[in-house]
């Protein structure tokens, strides 16, 4: 069953903003270091800009109408809570220096430790004692 917010999602990719733009421009195809990402991906009940499903990175790019958004805040903490982190930048801070945020980015990438996936049915670790 598709997800209820698809076509909105794909209405958000031919409608970025520039500094969405930008930022996908960095990181479509591998190009920052062979990390996959994906935009304008619904998750639960919301739509992502950008997420890395392999590290469970979520990447937000914000205009000015998010500055002390609770709304952001409650979106964040449910996406935390279901195992992702989310970091999240100012539309100017990606026009004005792409390079730092792509540094932060990639920090955030090689710092971060997934869950381990589960062992399929029937598998467990064994303990060599």
């Amino acid at each position: 069953m598709p997800h209820k917010n698809i076509n909105f999602a794909k209405k958000l990719r031919t409608n970025q903003t520039d500094a969405e733009l930008r930022v996908w421009q960095a990181l479509r195809a591998g190009r920052l270091m062979n990390y996959k990402f994906k935009r304008q991906v619904p998750i639960a009940e919301f739509i992502t800009d950008f997420v890395c499903f392999e590290q469970k990175l979520i990447i937000e790019i914000d205009g000015g109408q998010h500055l002390g958004s609770t709304q952001d805040a409650f979106r964040d903490a449910k996406l935390k809570a279901m195992g992702f982190r989310v970091i999240r930048f100012w539309n100017n801070d990606v026009m004005q220096n792409l390079e730092g945020i792509l540094m932060v980015v990639l920090q955030q990438l090689q710092t971060s430790t997934p869950l381990p996936s589960p062992l399929p049915q029937g598998e467990r670790e064994v303990d060599d004692q």
